[in-house]
């Protein structure tokens, strides 16, 4: 645990996904500014192979593409996290992009920043699709060593 002087880490994993902005709003609005904690954002960035999913003739001329690709959606999603924190005056911020499975990257930055929160959004999938996909979220709150908070946004009512 942190000592009294020094800061406590909240960890927040940030992806394109309109749960994940929420996430990050929700959290600057209620944790921040604060005198307790600092922020840091994690992105992870799958590899081009796994995101094209093949390999073989052709792939290598392709790769490279969907790596620059998978780069400046990575500096938007950094970008655009940053914005929000610098919007709701939170400038004790790090952030870092990290190649890898989202489950792995968020446990292995909670350990790196000896983290005593780690946020994620809530993409509300169901029991069938979270089992087909995985979840994030149950993963972690599973496998992260520290406090795990899911944040998911309301349903809106017809």
């Amino acid at each position: 645990m942190a000592g009294s002087s020094e800061k406590q880490v909240v960890v927040i994993g940030i992806d394109d996904s309109e749960q994940s902005t929420y996430a990050l709003k929700w959290t600057l609005d209620h944790f921040f500014p604060s005198p307790i904690f600092k922020l840091v954002l994690v992105h992870s960035r799958p590899t081009a192979t796994s995101a094209v999913g093949l390999a073989g003739p052709g792939a290598a001329e392709i790769l490279p593409i969907v790596d620059s690709d998978l780069r400046k959606i990575a500096a938007r999603v950094v970008d655009s996290a940053r914005q929000l924190c610098i919007d709701k005056s939170v400038d004790d911020v790090t952030a870092e992009v990290v190649e890898g499975d989202p489950r792995n990257v968020l446990c292995d930055a909670v350990e790196k920043y000896r983290a005593a929160i780690l946020v994620v959004g809530s993409h509300g999938y169901g029991a069938i699709k979270r089992a087909v996909l995985g979840s994030v979220s149950d993963y972690c709150a599973h496998h992260a060593h520290c406090t795990v908070m899911i944040v998911k946004k309301p349903k809106v009512k017809h």
